[in-house]
């Protein structure tokens, strides 16, 4: 197995005085894995997803992804990168102006992908997150949850190598936050990589995947079937 995504002590700070937000990270994910990063806020997990999608850049250190260091990708060269890796946000960043299919279908336009491609990829994907049928509806019209899916379907649509997902159940209730885990779970076990921060301990505590634990931007624990806080229940 390969790793898909690695960080090699990397620091990143902000400010002055610095406030390193990560503090000598070294962490590699092999293809297929699911991976939670867990911690509480401020301990470094959004910067950490931020660095793999080359939105920010590490102070000093090394971040490979998909086999590429980041450090000698240009600007310019970064969207194609992108493209492999989808992304999924707590708040949804999704456009209010646009039904659920405009949305999943405006993550093929930007790349240019042509008409027939978009008419067979974006039914099958809204499908796959279960919202056949809500296609038409607008984002007021859809649950937390659907909107979230709906999230999960524009990431996805590309058929990424990588998701990362940044506190999908943040916003949702525990029931509903429990459905998109199990579609996240599915969606990694038909090949995709899954990379996902949160500090939703009773969704971790079910899902006994792998658990990255970052505290004041260092890792302190990496457990293989870990639970939220280190304890077997």
């Amino acid at each position: 197995m390969s790793h898909i995504l690695q960080l090699t002590d990397v620091h990143r700070s902000f400010g002055s005085p610095p406030v390193h937000a990560c503090n000598g990270v070294s962490l590699s994910v092999d293809e297929g894995e699911f991976v939670a990063i867990v911690g509480p806020s401020g301990s470094g997990k959004s910067t950490m997803l931020s660095l793999i999608l080359a939105e920010e850049r590490p102070t000093s250190g090394r971040v490979h992804v998909l086999g590429k260091d980041l450090s000698k990708v240009s600007q310019r060269r970064v969207p194609l990168l992108r493209r492999q890796i989808g992304a999924v946000f707590q708040d949804f960043r999704l456009l209010g102006d646009k039904n659920a299919y405009e949305n999943v279908m405006l993550a093929l336009q930007v790349i240019g992908a042509p008409r027939h491609r978009i008419k067979t990829e974006v039914p099958e994907v809204i499908e796959m997150v279960g919202l056949e049928g809500k296609e038409k509806r607008y984002m007021t019209e859809l649950s937390g949850g659907e909107r979230q899916r709906v999230a999960i379907a524009r990431a996805m649509v590309n058929r990424p190598q990588v998701l990362l997902a940044d506190e999908p159940t943040g916003n949702l209730d525990l029931e509903t936050g429990m459905s998109i885990m199990r579609l996240l779970d599915r969606i990694n076990r038909s090949g995709t990589t899954v990379v996902m921060a949160t500090h939703d301990q009773s969704i971790v505590n079910q899902l006994r995947k792998r658990v990255v634990e970052l505290k004041d931007g260092m890792v302190v624990r990496d457990e293989a079937r870990g639970v939220y806080g280190g304890e077997k229940r």
